[in-house]
């Protein structure tokens, strides 16, 4: 039985069998618990642990996901390299539906999320100019291209509030930034990754283009859902073979996120 792991999963509902000699573990932590049951298994020879990130039957809005519990939870089974499969919107009309990005930086558009666990005892200053594992997104990168998917290595991740989707006016506001894409999951999930000195990088699919990068109705729950169901088996696929291709033994800055900070408490 595999009861710790090295590489978590955190998606969608469609990555259940993911995952080969599979057990759930109950995990309790001091931000309450996780999205939901852990299943931790195998990849080939990788320990992997899989956490639906909205829970079962999608029961967690993204404003509502446990995050702080979800990353704890997964370093104290022992993770260090997280990959994050998500649904994304395209603010560049050139990036259409099926289109992988592997952004390499990210703007925060939400509020009201608890984004750090270092709300006491001192203040803890961590480095989070680059988001992303550099190693984490360069395996993602090679293995896609090597999988024949129209992939875009880099870009921009704006992350929204939600539930709601963007007006319109927000959109274009967005893609005149120069932002690529738009989601509602990638943060803090990735600035929570870093306080615990985890590799985390970002599986991006565009499901859709964003409500101002062309004229009709703009994008609906359904068309998203639908889209990523369709791609669950591909994209499936992908994360297995990304997970075989990151680094056993990690020489990226991730693990040194936290290096001459004295922190409030002990990680687990």
């Amino acid at each position: 039985m595999v009861t710790r792991a090295d590489i978590a999963v955190i998606g969608g509902s469609g990555f259940y069998s993911l995952l080969d000699e599979a057990e759930e573990l109950q995990v309790d932590t001091p931000y309450g618990p996780p999205s939901d049951v852990i299943t931790v298994g195998r990849i080939g020879s990788r320990t992997v642990a899989f956490l639906p990130r909205h829970g079962r039957g999608h029961r967690y809005p993204p404003h509502r996901i446990p995050y702080r519990a979800n990353l704890w939870a997964l370093r104290s089974l022992g993770v260090r390299q997280v990959l994050a499969p998500s649904a994304v919107g395209s603010l560049r009309q050139e990036y259409g539906p099926g289109t992988l990005v592997i952004p390499d930086q990210l703007v925060d558009r939400t509020s009201g999320r608890p984004q750090t666990y270092y709300d006491e005892g001192g203040a803890v200053h961590v480095t989070f100019a680059d988001p992303y594992c550099p190693a984490g997104r360069a395996a993602a990168v090679s293995v896609a291209r090597a999988e024949g998917w129209p992939t875009v290595d880099g870009g921009t991740l704006v992350v929204i509030e939600g539930p709601r989707f963007s007006t319109r006016a927000e959109s274009q506001w967005f893609a005149s930034n120069g932002w690529t894409i738009v989601g509602m999951t990638g943060h803090p999930e990735a600035v929570l990754a870093r306080e615990l000195a985890l590799c985390y990088t970002s599986l991006s699919l565009v499901t859709d283009h964003d409500a101002g990068v062309e004229v009709g109705e703009g994008v609906s729950q359904e068309e998203v859902f639908a889209f990523f169901a369709a791609n669950i088996e591909r994209m499936r696929s992908l994360v297995a073979k990304v997970v075989e291709a990151l680094p056993e033994e990690r020489t990226c800055p991730c693990g040194h996120a936290l290096d001459g900070i004295k922190l409030p408490f002990e990680l687990p």
